[in-house]
This record gives C-alpha cells, sequence and structure tokens, in this order.
C-alpha cells in the first residue's frame, strides 16, 4: 500500500524535526520535505504533489494563510493542515477561508494530530478540541461581555498586531502605508468591537490571547 506524502512547513527547525519524529512512529505516513522557506515550500509542493500539508501560521514574511493560497494553487489536490500556537477560533476561521482541511494548536497531542490527519483524508474537516472548547464556551455563555477577534477586519487585527509591538499611531500608518486619521479610527473600531474601554485594556486582551 503506498504511504500517505507529507510536506512539513515550519520557521523553527526543531519543531520540523519533532514533527517528522512523531509522524516516523506511524509507518502509513512518509515526509518528503521539510523547510522554513514559503517560496522552497510552493517549490516542493508543486513537484511532489505530496497528499498532505502540515502547515504553521506563524511564517515569516510570508504567512501560512498566504502560504497555504500559494501552495494550493500550484498543489490543488494538496490538503492542508494548519498548525498554530494561537487558539483563537478567528485564525483557525481563515485557515479554512484560504483553502485548509483542519487546524489544531501546538497543544495538540500526538492522537488529536493522527486523527486530524486521517480526518482529512478522508474528505472531512478537522479542528482541534481545545478550539471547539472555545467556541462552545463562547456561544453558552450569551451574557458573556468576553472580546471576540472573530469581530475584526483583515486591517483592524493588522492594526492591533502592530499595538502590541508597541508602534504609535502614526508609525503604524507609516508602516501600513494610510493615514493617521484612518489608523484612529481603526483603533475607535477595534475597542468597541472588543468591548474594551482603552489601550491598556486591549494590550492586556492581547497578550492574555497570544496574539
Amino acid at each position: 500500500m503506498s504511504k500517505t506524502t507529507i510536506l512539513l512547513v515550519d520557521d523553527h527547525k526543531l519543531i520540523r524535526e519533532s514533527w517528522d519524529i512523531v509522524l516516523s512512529t506511524d509507518p502509513r505516513f512518509e515526509v518528503i520535505g521539510e523547510t522554513s522557506d514559503v517560496q522552497q515550500a510552493v517549490n516542493l509542493a508543486a513537484t511532489h504533489q505530496p497528499h498532505l500539508i502540515l502547515m504553521d501560521i506563524n511564517m515569516t514574511p510570508i504567512n501560512g494563510f498566504e502560504a497555504t493560497k500559494l501552495m494550493l494553487k500550484y498543489a490543488p489536490q494538496s490538503q492542508v493542515i494548519g498548525i498554530s500556537m494561537h487558539s483563537m477560533p478567528a485564525y483557525a476561521r481563515r485557515m479554512f477561508q484560504v483553502g485548509a482541511r483542519g487546524y489544531v494548536t501546538k497543544n495538540s497531542s500526538k492522537n488529536e494530530l493522527f486523527r486530524a490527519i486521517d480526518e482529512v483524508l478522508a474528505g472531512n474537516k478537522y479542528i482541534c478540541e481545545e478550539i471547539k472548547s472555545i467556541v462552545a464556551h463562547q456561544e453558552l455563555d450569551e451574557d458573556s461581555e468576553y472580546p471576540d477577534m472573530n469581530l475584526l477586519s483583515k486591517r483592524e487585527i493588522e492594526v492591533v498586531t502592530h499595538i502590541k509591538q508597541g508602534f504609535s499611531s502614526k508609525e503604524i500608518a507609516q508602516r501600513l502605508e494610510i493615514s493617521l486619521k484612518t489608523v484612529e479610527v481603526h483603533r475607535y473600531n477595534i475597542l468597541k468591537k472588543l468591548k474594551l474601554k482603552n489601550t491598556a485594556a486591549l494590550v492586556n486582551f492581547i497578550n492574555e490571547q497570544g496574539l
């Protein structure tokens, strides 16, 4: 029986080597390549057309969302599972929007990773238990005022990311090539959507979520 070929894409060599070791414990799987470079990942995907791509979403300078779109363009039959340190449903949702079929966090166990692979290769979508638990909690707690990152637009998330890095509104405007007034509008809308009183509360929320 032919093996399931897998491509590993992650910024950190130790993580890729760890995935390789974990996957090698199952004789059904064969890792055909691993890289931290998105362009090389695209080339490997186009050349080998792997059954599965394990994609870290925290890649730089091209993030895992954009990388996923690129690889599926050149390897449309490949299935992608996003793997991330982030447990925010918004990240999982965005990965599914760009074509991924599964999403697990780096807190997931080996057994859950294998379960995700099996489900995705069977034609199903898979989202890890950690994300499911967060979503269920949010849905059940109807009176909760807890901020929901899913409410933010892509641009607003970019602004939030720059705020966490300590950039001023003027610096954010320069980096995103938008006006200072536009940045201030985004900041106002972010606080309103997340039901936060000020920037200090926003920074605390960002740190809590690990954004």
